[in-house]
C-alpha cells in the first residue's frame, strides 16, 4: 500500500494486544463511507476529502500513518482517528503521540 509523496504526514505507534482486531474494526466501520483495504497486518483508509490512514501491526502494537495533502487537516484528523481507535479498543487504553513525518 502506498501513500502519495506530498503534503502532511504523521506517525504514532500504540501498544495493543489487538492490533489485528483494531485494524479490522476500524476498515470495517470506515468502510461505509470510504475505501479500504486490509488483512490481519494491514490497512489503509483513504478519508476522501481529509487523507489517508495506514495502519500496520508491529511488535507489541500497532503503527500508524497519516498523510494529508492539506496540512491544516492533519491535526484533526490525527484526532478522529485516535478517538475511533479508542473506541475500538475492548479493556485497552491508548496513548498516541503523534509525531511529524
Amino acid at each position: 500500500m502506498s501513500e502519495p509523496d506530498h503534503g502532511a504526514r504523521s506517525t504514532a505507534q500504540i501498544v495493543t494486544i489487538e492490533p489485528s482486531r483494531i485494524i479490522l474494526r476500524l476498515c470495517k466501520h470506515w468502510g461505509h463511507k470510504f475505501n479500504v483495504s486490509y488483512d490481519e497486518e494491514q490497512g489503509q483508509i483513504d478519508l476522501t476529502g481529509y487523507g489517508t490512514c495506514h495502519m500496520q501491526q508491529v511488535p507489541d502494537g500497532l503503527a500508524f500513518t497519516l498523510h494529508c495533502p492539506d496540512a491544516s487537516v492533519l491535526p484533526r484528523l490525527q484526532q478522529v482517528v485516535a478517538e475511533h481507535a479508542q473506541r475500538m479498543a475492548r479493556n485497552e487504553h491508548f496513548d498516541f503521540h503523534w509525531v511529524a513525518a
